[in-house]
């Protein structure tokens, strides 16, 4: 008798939309509470994303009637963090460019007024920023942040699914209702 296995797109979509608008509120305090860009409060984001690629994976082992194998819990978190991540990639570029682009303007500021204060010459400084400066563009950030996504997704994916990972029993009872059950010792 084959096992069916649900698909974890439902469960992906959920978690990634719920992360989606949450990371764009969170993007939004951030900028309207005027906190600087390099405060702790930037890893809240990451921490977002650590939470509700787990919450995908549970969800995922709790659909499948309680097991998860380590393939699919990685599946499970990896697609997560690149769907997430696309979306997301797609309001960074639309945010600096469009929305908010005195945001990029402050983080540029940022940069060059932490490099002054390191002690580099002026010449330094502006050979340096103007690497950075490329870097620093809606676009530049955009690749960077799917680039982060895919990276960052599947050591957090192997995690959790470590975590998660629950295999079925070789065998399974069935009881006098027909429910099958895992056999004890």
């Amino acid at each position: 008798m084959e096992i069916q296995k649900a698909s974890p797109m439902p469960v992906i979509i959920k978690w990634g939309a719920i992360y989606v608008i949450a990371s764009i509120v969170v993007t939004y305090i951030i900028q309207f509470m005027n906190v600087d860009p390099d405060s702790p409060i930037k890893w809240l984001s990451t921490l977002l994303f650590i939470g509700f690629m787990f919450l995908t994976q549970k969800e995922y082992r709790d659909v499948n009637g309680g097991y998860l194998t380590f393939g699919e819990g990685f599946k499970a978190g990896f697609l997560f963090a690149i769907l997430s991540g696309i979306v997301l990639a797609v309001f960074t570029y639309l945010y600096f460019a469009v929305l908010s682009p005195e945001m990029l303007d402050k983080i540029i500021a940022s940069t060059e007024a932490k490099m002054a204060s390191k002690g580099l010459s002026q010449e330094q400084v502006d050979q340096a920023m103007s690497f950075t400066k490329k870097l620093l563009s809606p676009a530049g950030i955009t690749i960077s942040a799917l680039i982060s996504a895919a990276v960052m997704g599947a050591i957090i994916a192997l995690i959790g699914a470590a975590i998660y990972k629950k295999d079925r029993p070789p065998v399974m009872i069935s009881d006098n209702d027909g429910d099958t059950i895992e056999p004890t010792v």
